[in-house]
């Protein structure tokens, strides 16, 4: 939620009495809004706008429009603030978008600007921050991976890397895919032999570890290549990366003949593995162009009111990788304004390429590439070709823009059959929207942890994901029944605080909603609900009556969430599971019926989460510092005292007096670390 907007409006205004219910939306892709039919609240919206804008001046900056929640409904930028907000204050001649948004419009928010680049750039960091409701968003929004070949370390190390460029060195990238990083790692790793491990690693080695026993590392931890000759590798891969592979290929084929000659065949060997290397990762770039030596390019179709994006990546002549992405955006939006938000936000944690290729003319490309010229500090060149062999590349984007988009209306079509199924199965009376599953993982009660996974119509919603650290003092270890209890209680305590399920109701999250239909037109419904439709419950009759305790405790009821316990079967066998619900006898389902196999995946797909949520803690617990647990102590006075000491043992040893003298350490410091170990010994 944003900050309450800091002008006021007259209350005449907020209390307009021609329109007493201001119209409430499900998504605003669906509903249609009706201009003759709520002219008030138009009205009503407009009056506000106009009473900002008879304020603004005529310089660029970003706006926001609130509701009256104070939640953004959108962000824009403008060349003048006065000409763009003046448009919505007209009244007349907008879209049925454009008017639900004044419609809703209850304040405004303003940030001028010195130039209309660095508006730009602002309204991306606004979106991808408060993610407005009528705005292009970027859905998946994660950093891609790079390569990263250290520049800080007498012997580089090569590193897949994400986020902010922290570190000196150079980087490579951008990768689609980590599975593309890794690959293209561990063939850079055969050809030159560079080190992967931290520096700490390298730092207490006393012989070589198993990389250079298998030949992928040259040994520099303990010597067994001279620096200066590790630094000639590393050169090498430097030149690799940056495209000159021809010139590398070369001087490794000399190498290797010259040890040939002088009949050192086993250094022969190892250049004739680096080039086999080398070769393999020429080899599945893909499709590679002799015209485009560094660029990115995007593509975008639309079909069902979808929208896919498709980036493909070049670097030194050669296709790195694509990726596709699916903006939530208004079907009534054009692709050209569908990309040109999308741009802005792509590239607002990454630096651009010198060339961006497009295959729709966007709004202003002077403007965006002014905008992407200043975070890159390069020149970055926006064309959208029209012919030549960068149009036939857009060509070749643009039809697996459209295929990927194919698929995912393909996916999200079978996913609402077989929510129709499961809840046909369970007896439901509409097919479940949200679909929540719960688990718990730990080893003799100990790291104990439960986990929450969410499914819906466009599949897993990983972005709904939970996990629960069990905190109740009264759990025993190992007791499977309090886990649940605990974990459902603070679900749905936190669900009833924030969510109350008659406010749900009045959304339109209940059974009277028409059920969802199996189609491309349902996927364009992105109002999500908060409260789940189905609940399954990883266990048998046990675990469904802990679940229904936790849930009565609360005011919640068997008419408010479906819940269902799910029994391994026989042996633990998928396809004899037995299920139950409350008030009723157990069954199960045909073994080849769909919706079995449906909720095998969502059982399977709760169970790893909950595995992977216990295992990570563990490994948490396994490397705790005990300088963690010490109150006033952290990261830097931590650094200090082990860059001082060496370790946790010496500092636990050291005299009061001793830990005085660590640099960074005053004497309160100092004697809450003494007092904190031989309190403990």
């Amino acid at each position: 939620m944003s900050p309450k907007p800091t002008n006021d409006v007259p209350p005449e205004i907020l209390s307009n009495d021609e329109d007493d219910d201001v119209v409430s939306l499900e998504s605003s892709s669906d509903v249609e809004f009706d201009l003759e039919a709520h002219p008030g609240s138009v009205k009503r919206g407009t009056e506000i706008i106009q009473h900002f804008w008879r304020t603004l001046p005529n310089a660029p900056g970003v706006y926001r429009m609130l509701d009256g929640k104070g939640d953004v409904l959108y962000v824009g930028k403008a060349r003048s603030l006065k000409a763009r907000v003046g448009s919505y204050a007209r009244g007349q001649g907008h879209s049925n978008r454009i008017a639900r948004m004044i419609a809703e419009t209850s304040a405004m928010e303003f940030v001028t600007t010195a130039t209309e680049t660095e508006a730009l750039l602002l309204e991306a960091n606004l979106i991808k921050q408060l993610r407005p409701r009528y705005n292009v968003l970027l859905r998946d929004d994660k950093s891609l991976p790079y390569i990263l070949l250290t520049g800080d370390h007498e012997a580089p190390q090569l590193v897949k890397h994400r986020g902010a460029r922290k570190r000196k060195g150079d980087y490579y990238g951008p990768f689609a895919s980590v599975w593309a990083v890794n690959r293209t790692i561990n063939a850079l790793q055969r050809a030159f032999l560079l080190r992967s491990c931290n520096d700490s690693y390298y730092e207490n080695r006393t012989r070589p570890c198993l990389l250079f026993q298998i030949k992928r590392c040259s040994g520099p931890c303990t010597q067994e290549i001279p620096l200066d000759e590790y630094a000639k590798l590393a050169e090498q891969a430097r030149a690799f990366l940056s495209g000159k592979s021809n010139l590398v290929k070369a001087r490794i084929t000399d190498e290797m003949q010259q040890a040939s000659d002088a009949l050192e065949f086993e250094r022969a060997a190892r250049c004739r593995d680096r080039l086999a290397a080398l070769s393999a990762i020429q080899g599945v770039q893909g499709i590679n162009t002799q015209s485009v030596e560094e660029a990115d390019v995007f593509a975008i179709d639309e079909q069902a009111g979808q929208f896919c994006v498709e980036v493909f990546f070049f670097r030194n002549w050669q296709n790195w990788g694509n990726r596709a992405y699916f903006p939530k955006a208004d079907k009534t939006i054009s692709r050209e304004e569908v990309l040109t938000s999308f741009l802005a936000q792509f590239y607002d944690d990454k630096p651009a390429p010198r060339l961006v290729l497009l295959s729709h003319e966007i709004e202003d490309p002077e403007l965006m590439g002014a905008a992407l010229s200043t975070r890159a500090e390069t020149r970055v060149e926006i064309h959208t070709p029209q012919r030549g062999e960068r149009r036939q590349l857009i060509e070749y984007v643009l039809r697996n823009a459209r295929e990927a988009l194919g698929r995912k209306l393909a996916d999200t079509a079978s996913q609402q059959k077989l929510l129709v199924s499961l809840g046909q199965a369970f007896g439901l009376e509409k097919p479940p929207r949200r679909v929540e599953v719960y688990d718990n993982s730990h080893i003799m009660g100990t790291n104990a942890v439960g986990a929450m996974i969410v499914a819906g119509a466009n599949g897993f919603m990983k972005q709904h994901y939970r996990t629960f650290n069990m905190k109740s003092e009264d759990l025993k270890p190992g007791d499977d029944y309090g886990m649940m209890r605990e974990m459902l209680h603070r679900r749905f305590a936190r669900l009833v605080k924030e969510e109350p399920r008659v406010a749900a109701i009045e959304n339109g999250e209940t059974s009277d909603s028409p059920p969802i239909a199996a189609g491309p037109d349902a996927v364009a419904d992105d109002n999500f609900p908060v409260w789940p439709d189905l609940v399954l419950i990883d266990g048998g009759m046990g675990q469904l009556q802990a679940a229904r305790q936790a849930l009565a405790e609360i005011g919640v009821t068997d008419n408010d969430v479906a819940l269902i316990g799910i029994a391994k079967g026989r042996d633990r066998d998928a396809g004899r599971e037995t299920f139950f619900r409350p008030s009723q006898p157990p069954f199960k389902l045909p073994p080849r019926d769909p919706a079995l196999y449906f909720v095998q995946r969502l059982r399977d797909e709760a169970h790893r989460f909950a595995i992977g949520a216990h295992r990570a803690k563990r490994k948490r617990e396994l490397v705790k510092n005990p300088l963690d647990e010490i109150s006033g102590i952290g990261p830097t006075r931590k650094r200090a005292l082990l860059h001082h000491f060496g370790t946790v043992k010496a500092i636990q040893r050291a005299g009061l007096e001793d830990l005085v003298k660590a640099p960074g350490v005053n004497a309160a410091t100092a004697r809450a670390v003494y007092d904190f170990f031989h309190e403990r010994s």
